[in-house]
């Protein structure tokens, strides 16, 4: 049986989401064991046996993005299977959108009435290119009505980035320097909960919950690129139940 996680936030009734955990599946090492990655060198046949068992667990087929760290938010109704995008969004019961990490942070979003869901993949490319705020303009509610949920990604002790992903992130926004600290030249420790966080609140979003799942310091449970360079990837849904 699949090792699933389900997010703690007060998200609505009808708003049903899910974090695999990289337990229960029949993938070989080092993609042990519920790798749901299909283009990271796993066996086709565990990857399609891990996707079924996880389907299992859900109303249909999640709708598995190319992800490529833009900021391209789909509509899962209208869109193409493989299609490449870092984000998805639904506002029909039944549809499930997914996106896969395995460090990159993953972020959920509803709307207090339970009307649209949304789910985004946000690497620091993604993250700085805009792809949370891409992700809430498709929506189209106030982002005030929003809630958010941070899933499991690189914590803040394990994500080193250079002088340029710094500067990128200090041009857009000078106010996002202290979440970068110093760690030897040339050199930083990155805060991506508190980058994400802060570029949520400046485009309206208040309510925001998780951040404190480190994929790096934490190897039964979570995969990690950084960690272990050829490795799995753990899924992040999210959608909308029928009849709530």
């Amino acid at each position: 049986m699949a090792d699933l996680l389900i997010p703690d936030w007060p998200a609505p009734a009808r708003v049903r989401a899910l974090q695999t955990l990289r337990g229960g599946g029949c993938s070989q090492a080092p993609w042990d064991s519920f790798n749901l990655g299909d283009h990271v060198g796993d066996d086709p046949a565990h990857v399609a046996t891990n996707r079924a068992t996880l389907c299992a667990h859900l109303p249909a087929e999640p709708l598995w993005l190319t992800q490529v760290h833009g900021i391209a938010a789909v509509n899962r109704e209208n869109c193409p299977k493989s299609k490449e995008a870092d984000a998805a969004f639904s506002r029909e019961a039944g549809s499930v959108c997914v996106v896969m990490t395995a460090d990159c942070l993953p972020v959920l979003f509803c709307d207090r009435a339970g009307t649209v869901v949304a789910a985004a993949h946000a690497g620091w490319r993604g993250l700085v290119g805009g792809v949370l705020e891409s992700t809430i303009r498709e929506m189209a509610v106030p982002a005030g009505e929003l809630l958010a949920w941070l899933g499991p990604a690189i914590g803040p002790k394990a994500f080193e980035v250079g002088d340029e992903v710094r500067a990128a992130f200090v041009a857009d926004d000078a106010g996002v320097a202290p979440a970068f600290a110093p760690h030897g030249p040339g050199k930083w420790l990155a805060d991506i909960y508190e980058l994400a966080r802060r570029r949520l609140r400046r485009a309206g979003v208040e309510a925001i919950y998780g951040g404190d799942l480190c994929t790096v310091s934490d190897p039964g449970r979570f995969f990690s690129y950084r960690r272990d360079g050829v490795t799995g990837r753990q899924a992040t849904l999210i959608w909308l139940a029928d009849g709530v």
